[in-house]
């Protein structure tokens, strides 16, 4: 942060001098250094793009397929500790949950994918949740399996977090990750000064880019649903399963709700209205 100046002409050193001493860098300088920074930013986003293989969409992402893999698997132990840690190897529970994910990914667009899917249960019995890692780790939790009426609905979920990994989500939040953190810290360059209106406009600046990446991500989910059910569809397994899917997480999730604006993920009642949309236009 900026150092702040005392404005009754005193240096630092409490001796007054009856001017303010003069800043290292004047405003030219700021504005120069933060333009600077703000192109490095925007050619760095933009030069790292790649086209997925699956989908043909071109991405902006932040590591190689090599790397995801990489990233997924040296995070994945640590993940699984803290929802209780993997079953055991042979428990059937499991064995039913990567008998149905392999089905998903074998018969479905994500087989062309250049990942190697390995599918976890989770022992955690009171937590609802699933979720993927870059590269094809795929998590779910003993508490979300119990609930699951079906294999059509677990389909559901596997397709969901399969989707995640094979439309690079998380390679994509990295890239536009460093994008903001860039962009914040040439906010604060520019409008450093000595009454502290630099560190309020990084704040502002980082609000923002939260903001961005917050929609980014419900984005993200609608889409993995879209694919997941995609996915299962292929698999021989029935979409629709996934309303019920959507109606168990509603109930879980009744009470203490955050505001929609600032959830990562979208309220059930939106993920319901476009799986019926996708439904509708599947008749």
């Amino acid at each position: 942060s900026p150092i702040e100046y005392p404005r009754d002409g005193s240096d630092i050193m409490g001796e007054n001098t009856g001017t303010p001493r003069r800043r290292g860098f004047g405003c030219g300088a700021r504005v120069l250094l933060a333009l600077a920074i703000v192109a490095f930013a925007l050619f760095k986003y933009f030069s790292q793009t790649e086209v997925n293989p699956v989908t043909g969409e071109k991405q902006h992402i932040a590591m190689t397929a090599e790397q995801e893999v990489a990233i997924g698997l040296e995070a994945a132990p640590e993940m699984a500790a803290q929802m209780g840690g993997d079953v055991d190897a042979s428990d059937p529970r499991l064995l039913r949950v990567e008998a149905v994910g392999r089905k998903v990914v074998q018969n479905s667009d994500a087989s062309r994918s250049p990942y190697t899917f390995n599918f976890h249960l989770l022992s955690d019995a009171k937590t609802l949740n699933a979720f993927a890692l870059p590269g094809g780790q795929v998590f779910i939790t003993y508490g979300l399996l119990s609930k699951l009426e079906d294999e059509d609905q677990l389909a559901g979920v596997l397709g969901h977090e399969i989707g995640h990994v094979v439309n690079r989500h998380g390679a994509e939040h990295m890239a536009t990750g460093q994008l903001g953190q860039l962009l914040t810290m040439a906010a604060g360059v520019a409008a450093t000064d000595e009454e502290g209106r630099g560190q309020r406009a990084a704040m502002v600046a980082a609000m923002i880019n939260q903001m961005v990446q917050l929609k980014y991500s419900r984005s993200d989910e609608l889409e993995a649903d879209r694919v997941g059910m995609d996915y299962m569809t292929q698999a021989g397994y029935d979409p629709a399963a996934m309303l019920g899917v959507m109606r168990i997480l509603d109930e879980a999730s009744q009470g203490g709700r955050p505001p929609v604006m600032l959830s990562t993920h979208p309220y059930p009642e939106q993920r319901v209205e476009e799986i019926q949309r996708y439904l509708a236009a599947r008749k």
